[in-house]
This record gives C-alpha cells, structure tokens and sequence, in this order.
C-alpha cells in the first residue's frame, strides 16, 4: 500500500507539464504535491521538506534532471527517495545514464495518466490502482 500522504517533489521547467502531473497525482489521492521549475530549486525543496518521491523532467535550466538525480543519490538523507525521471530523451545512452546514476523509474513524454500510475506502482511495488474510488 502506498501512503498517499507522502510529499511528492515535481521538477520541471513547464509550468503546464507540472500542473499535469500535479492533476494525475490527485486524481491517484497524493494531495501533497511540491512545484519547482529545476534542478537548483529541487535541491532546495529537498533541504526544506520531507520528500517520499521525486517526478523530474530531465531537461530544466540550471540543474538538470540528471544533476538533481546525482544530487539526491550523492546525500545520505537523500538516496533512499524513490526518483521518476521523465524525459522527452529516447536515446540509449541517455537511459543508460539515469540507470547508472540510480534512478527508480524512468517515463518518456508524451505519456498517459495510465503510463504514470503505471511507473508509481513500480517504485512502489504496489499491485492495487492508486486512482481514487469514485
């Protein structure tokens, strides 16, 4: 069972793709969403809050996703926290890079809200759907 309690970090430079994302994670019951625009602000919010998850985009101004995913996996507080990348980057060698740097999941835009309750599920070894009952 998820606790959908957790503070979940959204890094990403559009503010579209956040409130996105920021819908599908309340439409699953995750009220408690964290914005920022990149990378240095994460690393902030990380300082400030309790995070049990991080959804980035890879590319922002100032720290990337790959940076900020280096950044959390590099503290002791820090490594633990489950991290989503989510990239319009397809490449091999980009995967390869998130998955030698230790991310938890990784999801490629344009994607379903299906695809992310999908990819939460995995981080989370959780078989039940996260969508509310209605």
């Amino acid at each position: 069972m998820v606790d959908k309690q957790i503070s979940i970090l959204v890094a990403d430079d559009f503010g579209s793709m956040r409130a996105q994302i920021r819908g599908l994670l309340g439409q699953m019951g995750f009220k408690n969403a964290i914005e920022v625009r990149d990378g240095t602000e994460a690393m902030a919010a990380l300082a400030k809050w309790e995070i049990g998850l991080i959804i980035s985009d890879w590319n922002m101004p100032k720290a990337d996703g790959l940076e900020l995913l280096r950044h959390v996996r590099g503290h002791d507080r820090l490594r633990d926290i489950p991290f989503l990348m989510v990239t319009g980057l397809t490449e091999k060698e980009n995967v390869i890079a998130a998955v030698e740097a230790g991310v938890s999941n990784y999801i490629i835009k344009p994607f379903t809200p299906e695809t992310l309750e999908m990819k939460i599920r995995a981080i989370f070894g959780c078989a039940e759907s996260l969508w509310e009952k209605l």
